[in-house]
C-alpha cells in the first residue's frame, strides 16, 4: 500500500494541470485570536499526507483509516492541460438528493435568515442557486467525529481531499469533493451540482477534564447514534438527550463550538451559495455582500466582512447565525445559536486566465478551502457576533 501511494504521488506531481499544493495537514498559527481559546495543539505525527489538486478526482478506490479514498486518474484534453475528473456517483442519486433535501429543509425551517437570503438572491433575475458546500460540526470522541458524518457521503461516491487544523480552537476538519452525476448542470439548490462537504470536529481530548466529562457523558449516552449521523441531520434530532443549561454554559466558557454542537448535534451548520455561478450582478461577492446588508442582514465581521485567501482566489463571507429558543433538560429556556449562510466566490486559476467566461468551468477555478478564511467563518456562531447582530 505504501509503495502504491508513493508511486501514485510521484505520477501526480508530474502532471502539467496545475501547480499542486501540499496534501499535508494545513495548520493555523497557534496564537489564540479569540477570548475562549486555550493552548495550541501539537501537530500529530500520524496526520494524513496527500497531494491536493485544483481539479476533482477520478480513479480507483483504496481503503485507508476506515475511509474509501480515491486514487486520481487523469486525461489530456485539447487545451494541453491534464485534468482530474470526479469518480462516478455510487448508488441511487434520487435517494441521496432526497436526504440532502431533508437536511436542507430542517436547516431552512430553523434559520429564517438563511431562508430569506436564499429567496432574495434567487429573486434577482430569477437566478439559479448552486451550493458551494455543506458544513457540519462534530465531537471527536467515542466515534462521533468526522467519520460518523463522512461515511454517508463516501458511500455515495464522495472523495476525501484535505485536512485543515485550527490549533487555537482545538479543531480539525476534512473536506470532501462530490462525484460526477448525470444531471449536475441542471436544477437549483440540492437539485443542482452536488456541493463539496466540509466536516469539522472538536479535539475533545484537549479540552479540560470538566468539559470532557460533559461531552463524553452525552456521546456515550448516544451509543449507536454515531451510525445514524446523516439520519439525525435529516430529521433535525439529537442522537443524545438534551443537556442542562449549566452544562451548556460550562462548555461555552471553553469552546463556543462545543456548546453549539451539544445543542445542535449533527444539524447542518451552514450552506454556502456559489456566488460565481449566479448570473446576475450578484456573482461578484462584493456586490452580493452589499445586497445582503442593504436588505437588513448582518454579516460576520471577524477579520472583515470579506475573507480572502493568501492567493487571492478564494473569497468568502457569511451572515451572523440565527438564534432559537431552546428548552434544556432542567426546564430552563434560553436563546442559543443556530446556523447561518455563507457565500463563496472561486476565481479562475492563473493558467486559465485567457479563457472566455463561456469557456470557464468549475474545475478551472480555485478549489479547496483556506484555514485563515475558515477560522473566521467559524465565528459566525460566536457570542460576540450574535451580540453585535442584536445591537
Amino acid at each position: 500500500m505504501r509503495a502504491l501511494r508513493s508511486s501514485t504521488k510521484n505520477n501526480m506531481i508530474s502532471s502539467s494541470f496545475a501547480k499542486p499544493t501540499s496534501r499535508s495537514t494545513i495548520l493555523l498559527p497557534s496564537n489564540p485570536p479569540f477570548s475562549y481559546s486555550r493552548s495550541s495543539i501539537p501537530h500529530r505525527p500520524n496526520s494524513r499526507n496527500f497531494i491536493s489538486w485544483s481539479g476533482r478526482f477520478l480513479g480507483n478506490s483504496i481503503s485507508c483509516s476506515k475511509r474509501s479514498l480515491c486514487m486520481a486518474s487523469s486525461s489530456m484534453v485539447n487545451d494541453g492541460f491534464q485534468r482530474f475528473s470526479s469518480p462516478p456517483f455510487q448508488g441511487s442519486e434520487s435517494f441521496f438528493r432526497s436526504v440532502l433535501q431533508s437536511v436542507e429543509t430542517v436547516y431552512l425551517n430553523r434559520n429564517p435568515t438563511a431562508k430569506a437570503v436564499l429567496e432574495l438572491v434567487q429573486s434577482v433575475g430569477n437566478d439559479k442557486i448552486c451550493y458551494d458546500h455543506f458544513a457540519f460540526r462534530t465531537f471527536g470522541v467515542n466515534g462521533h467525529g468526522i467519520d460518523s458524518m463522512a461515511q454517508f457521503f463516501l458511500d455515495f461516491g464522495y472523495s476525501e481531499r484535505e485536512e485543515l487544523r485550527f490549533p487555537a480552537k482545538k479543531l480539525k476538519a476534512l473536506w470532501f469533493s462530490p462525484p460526477s452525476t448525470s444531471h449536475s448542470e441542471v436544477g437549483s439548490g440540492v437539485n443542482g451540482p452536488l456541493p463539496r462537504v466540509f466536516i469539522s470536529e472538536l479535539l475533545v481530548d484537549q479540552m479540560s477534564p470538566e468539559a470532557q466529562k460533559i461531552i463524553r457523558k452525552y456521546t456515550e449516552m448516544s451509543e449507536f447514534g454515531k451510525k445514524y449521523a446523516a439520519l439525525a441531520s435529516a430529521l433535525g434530532s439529537l442522537t443524545w438527550e438534551k443537556p442542562t443549561y449549566s452544562e451548556f454554559l460550562q462548555l461555552a466558557s471553553e469552546s463556543e463550538y462545543a456548546a453549539w454542537t451539544l445543542v445542535n448535534g449533527y444539524a447542518l451548520n451552514h450552506v454556502t451559495i456559489s456566488a460565481h455561478q449566479l448570473t446576475s450582478h450578484l456573482r461578484n461577492i462584493s456586490s452580493l455582500n452589499q445586497f445582503i446588508e442593504d436588505n437588513g442582514f448582518k454579516l460576520n465581521s471577524q477579520g472583515g466582512t470579506l475573507k480572502v485567501s493568501p492567493d487571492g482566489l478564494l473569497l468568502q463571507s457569511s451572515t451572523v447565525a440565527d438564534s432559537f429558543s431552546y428548552q434544556f433538560s432542567d426546564g430552563i429556556t434560553e436563546s442559543v445559536p443556530c446556523s447561518y449562510i455563507e457565500f463563496a466566490q472561486r476565481l479562475v486559476l492563473p493558467q486559465f486566465k485567457n479563457l472566455t467566461d463561456e469557456e470557464v468551468k468549475e474545475f478551472h477555478r480555485r478549489d479547496g478551502f483556506e484555514v485563515g478564511n475558515a477560522d473566521k467563518i467559524f465565528e459566525s456562531t460566536s457570542k460576540d457576533q450574535l451580540t453585535r447582530r442584536a445591537a
